[in-house]
């Protein structure tokens, strides 16, 4: 499994616990999944959109800026989301072998306590 920062499982797989005036990268890295030499030449981000919500989750300035790859590893800067919606995430990437992948993960924004 790729190593995920600050992710945790359930049976629905991977998540991130956010409060909603939270402005946090996430990190993603695919080492596990790409070939020996190969690396992450592009990378893409969709959020999915909840009708009616007030504070969508959303890229803070925009895709060049929020959405940044170093070797294996894709960031993802987010912020906003309404308190009790979860927010599913899908990050695309095109490896510079020509290969593309999608992994989704999900954003359950609320109160974060210590």
């Amino acid at each position: 499994m790729a190593n995920l920062t600050g992710f945790k499982r359930d049976n629905q797989g991977a998540y991130i616990e956010k409060h909603p005036n939270a402005n946090i990268q996430y990190g993603i890295d695919w080492s596990d999944y790409l070939n020996s030499g190969d690396n992450i030449a592009t990378a893409s981000v969709s959020i999915e959109s909840i009708t009616g919500d007030a504070s969508p989750l959303q890229l803070p300035t925009d895709a060049a800026t929020d959405v940044t790859t170093a070797g294996a590893v894709v960031s993802v800067r987010l912020e906003g989301g309404t308190a009790g919606n979860v927010y599913n995430v899908d990050v695309t990437i095109t490896t510079g072998g020509g290969d593309t992948d999608v992994r989704r993960f999900r954003i359950v924004v609320g109160e974060k306590h210590l």
